[in-house]
C-alpha cells in the first residue's frame, strides 16, 4: 500500500504551497523553498533501487491526475489570491516562483506521464496542462524527436560536453520550439494540408495559453495575468535545465538501438517520488508506454547525485564539471559506451578541452 501512497507526496507539496500563498507573507515562498529542502533530504537519504509493487493502474494514476491538474490549479489559486487585493510585490514574486517551480518538478512529470498514455482524455489533459510552462505542444518534439534522436547531435534535449547550463537552456528553448513546429508542419503536409493549416498543433497551443491568460485576468486582473506569464516563462527555462541532467554528454550512433545506458538515472528516494519516476526512466526510452511505477531502476548504471543536487551544482559550472559530471562520464565512457560511442565521446572531450581519459587508460593498461 505504501508504494501507492508515496506518490501523494507531490500533491501534498502543491497543497502546502497553496496554503502558504493563502496565509501570505514569507509563507508565499514555501513552494520555492522545497528546492533546497528536498536537495538536502535527498542527499542524506540512501539510494532507492527498489522496484514498485503496484498492480492497479487506475489507483496509481490518481496522483498523476492530481499533480497535472493542481499544477494548473496553483496558478488559478494564485490569481484568486492576487484578486483579493492585499498581496505585496514581494509576496507575488515568491508565490509566482513557487507555483512556477512546482509546475516544473511536479507538473512536467505528471503531464509527461499522461500524454504518453493512449487514452484521449489523458493526452488532452497532459498536453494542454503544459500551458504552465509555455509549451502545450512540447509532446510533439519529445515523442517524435527526443525519443528517436536521444544521445545524437539531432536531439536538442541532449547537451554536448562542455556546454554549460545557461548556454544550453537558452538554445534549448529555441530549438525545442523550432523542432516541434517543424515536425508538426511535416505531419500536416503528409496529410495533404498546408504547413500553416489551422489544424496545426502549435496554433492550438498558442490558443490554449491565451485562454489560460484570460482566465487568470478574469480571476485576478492584470497583476495575475502578468504573474502567470512570468511564471510560465521561468518554468520554460527550468524545464530545459532538467533535460540537461537527464542526458548530458551521452553519445549514441545515429540509427543504432537505444539502450538503458543512454540516460542518467537519479535514484535518490525523493527524486523518484516527487518526479513520478522521471529520474528513473531508462526503461522509458525502451518502451515509452511503460507506466511510471513499472520502470525498473538500473542498478548497473553510473551513479549520479540527486537531480536537485545536479541542478544546484550546475549553477556553478566548474563544480558541475569537475565534481559531478566528468567523473560520471569517464566511468560511462570506459565501462558502458560501445567502441563507436567511445570515439564520439573522445571527440566531444577534445572539443570541450577536457582530459583525454581514453589515452590515459591505454597508457595505464600498457604499463600494467
Amino acid at each position: 500500500m505504501f508504494d501507492y501512497l508515496r506518490y501523494y507526496f507531490s500533491p501534498a507539496l502543491q497543497v502546502m504551497a497553496a496554503v502558504g500563498i493563502y496565509i501570505g507573507g514569507p509563507y508565499c515562498w514555501l513552494g520555492l523553498a522545497t528546492l533546497p529542502g528536498l536537495a538536502i533530504i535527498d542527499t542524506v537519504l540512501p539510494r532507492d533501487t527498489k522496484e514498485r509493487k503496484i498492480n492497479n493502474r487506475a489507483l496509481a494514476d490518481i496522483p498523476i491526475w492530481i499533480g497535472a491538474i493542481f499544477a494548473v490549479g496553483l496558478y488559478l489559486f494564485l490569481a484568486w489570491r492576487i484578486g483579493q487585493g492585499n498581496m505585496s510585490v514581494v509576496e507575488m514574486i515568491g508565490a509566482t516562483l513557487s507555483v512556477s517551480w512546482l509546475g516544473v518538478i511536479i507538473g512536467v512529470p505528471s503531464t509527461h506521464e499522461l500524454y504518453h498514455q493512449q487514452g484521449t482524455l489523458q493526452k488532452f489533459i497532459g498536453t494542454y496542462s503544459q500551458v504552465i510552462y509555455l509549451d502545450a505542444s512540447r509532446d510533439i518534439g519529445h515523442r517524435v524527436g527526443h525519443h528517436l534522436d536521444v544521445g545524437t547531435p539531432e536531439d536538442c534535449d541532449t547537451a554536448q560536453r562542455g556546454v554549460n547550463l545557461y548556454a544550453f537552456a537558452a538554445r534549448a528553448v529555441y530549438e525545442s520550439t523550432v523542432t516541434g513546429w517543424r515536425l508538426e508542419s511535416e505531419a500536416m503536409m503528409k496529410r495533404g494540408r498546408s504547413r500553416w493549416s489551422i489544424h496545426h498543433r502549435v496554433w492550438k497551443a498558442i490558443l490554449a495559453f491565451v485562454v489560460f491568460e484570460l482566465a487568470l485576468f478574469a480571476i485576478g486582473g492584470v497583476a495575475a495575468a502578468v504573474c502567470g506569464l512570468a511564471g510560465a516563462c521561468v518554468a520554460r527555462v527550468w524545464v530545459e535545465t532538467f533535460n540537461y541532467f537527464q542526458h548530458y554528454g551521452q553519445v549514441r550512433i545515429p540509427g543504432k538501438p537505444i539502450g538503458r545506458r543512454h540516460v542518467w538515472n537519479h535514484l535518490q528516494p525523493i527524486s523518484r517520488i516527487v518526479a513520478f519516476e522521471i529520474t528513473n526512466h531508462a526503461d522509458h526510452h525502451l518502451d515509452a508506454y511503460t507506466p511510471y511505477y513499472r520502470l525498473k531502476p538500473d542498478t548497473t548504471a553510473v551513479k549520479v547525485p540527486s537531480v536537485f543536487v545536479c541542478f544546484l551544482s550546475a549553477l556553478i559550472p566548474p563544480i558541475w564539471n569537475n565534481v559531478v559530471i566528468k567523473p560520471a562520464l569517464k566511468e560511462w565512457d570506459l565501462n558502458h559506451a560501445s567502441t563507436e560511442e567511445r570515439e564520439l565521446a573522445r571527440q566531444q572531450n577534445l572539443r570541450a578541452g577536457w582530459p583525454d581519459w581514453f589515452e590515459t587508460e591505454a597508457e595505464l593498461s600498457s604499463a600494467a
